[in-house]
């Protein structure tokens, strides 16, 4: 599933059978905290996913100032699931559309698009649960400049799987289990909303050349191939360091648990990443930043704020 199996260790011990990431708390402002599992040092992307941002459940109240501003992105595709909660998405090629929960949202940016991220009017005033993840896919470099769009999928078109057991997959994008996602991609894209029982498990076979297993809600027992187990904490990112099937089981002890399995075709080559642009030319991001301090990139309509430029310390 995407590396070799790990060499032994320098006391001659067998490597674990997965890398686990543990991600690291991120202040989007305003209080706004989300676990950040990529890009990580130890693994900077997962099939085309180069960002990886977990948030909540958090209580927003009506004083809460979690809305993410206007701002810009260029080479990548966000892609926003919600458990739990509603945003409002806008963009500046006039896309509005509240994003609801078992729904999936692509946004294109390609050559470059502007959007925000806000409370929707019919929340306000009011308190409410927000849950979900926000992914990045880096384009392939030949779409890096493609004309930005935006699609949302509602949750009842997306197929879901079930078993004997009370286990349910909901297939977000790409295919697994013989259902597939309308989701269009522009690279070979997996996406899996996984809940399993209390002693629940699930074989999950080698969909994509690169894997991995982000646990949401409770603790797994991951096994690979070979039976090598590991568990895995909530809130942690599993890698596997080999190939063929991965068993994902509920930890002993656990209830109901949660997680989502991305991956995909590895990239068609490095990425560079600054603030919230993607490409594979360190000077489109420096053309990038200077569009938007130019005011070039476009605007959202009826939303005049903007993020500023951070300071910038990225040369070309």
């Amino acid at each position: 599933m995407g590396t070799d199996a790990a060499p032994p260790d320098d006391n001659g011990a067998a490597a674990p059978p997965f890398l686990l990431l543990n991600g690291h708390a991120k202040d989007l402002g305003g209080g706004f905290h989300v676990r950040r599992l990529l890009p990580a040092l130890q693994r900077r992307s997962i099939g085309p996913f180069v960002f990886f941002d977990h948030f909540g459940p958090v209580d927003v109240q009506p004083e809460s100032e979690y809305d993410v501003r206007p701002h810009p992105h260029i080479g990548l595709a966000t892609v926003t699931y919600l458990f739990d909660g509603a945003i409002m998405h806008r963009d500046s090629l006039g896309s509005a559309q509240e994003i609801a929960p078992g729904a999936i949202n692509w946004m294109t940016a390609g050559r470059g698009i502007v959007h925000s991220e806000r409370r929707p009017e019919r929340l306000r005033g009011r308190s409410y649960v927000n849950h979900g993840i926000q992914l990045w896919a880096a384009l392939p470099s030949e779409h890096g400049e493609t004309a930005p769009s935006f699609v949302h999928t509602p949750a009842d078109a997306i197929p879901e799987v079930h078993d004997a057991l009370g286990g349910r997959v909901r297939v977000l994008i790409g295919s697994a289990f013989g259902a597939t996602s309308p989701v269009a991609t522009l690279s070979p894209t997996l996406y899996l909303d996984v809940q399993l029982p209390a002693g629940g498990a699930l074989p999950l076979p080698a969909l994509m050349p690169e894997m991995a297993i982000y646990a949401v809600e409770g603790a797994l027992r991951l096994e690979d191939a070979a039976g090598r187990a590991m568990g895995q904490p909530a809130g942690t990112l599993a890698v596997p360091l080999g190939d063929g099937p991965v068993r994902i089981q509920a930890a002993q002890g656990e209830g109901p648990v949660r997680c989502v399995v991305i991956g995909g075709a590895p990239l068609d080559g490095p990425r560079h990443i600054w603030w919230n642009f993607v490409s594979d030319r360190k000077e489109r991001i420096v053309q990038a930043a200077d569009d938007w301090e130019a005011g070039r990139l476009g605007s959202v309509p009826g939303d005049p704020e903007r993020i500023p430029l951070p300071e910038r310390h990225f040369k070309p």
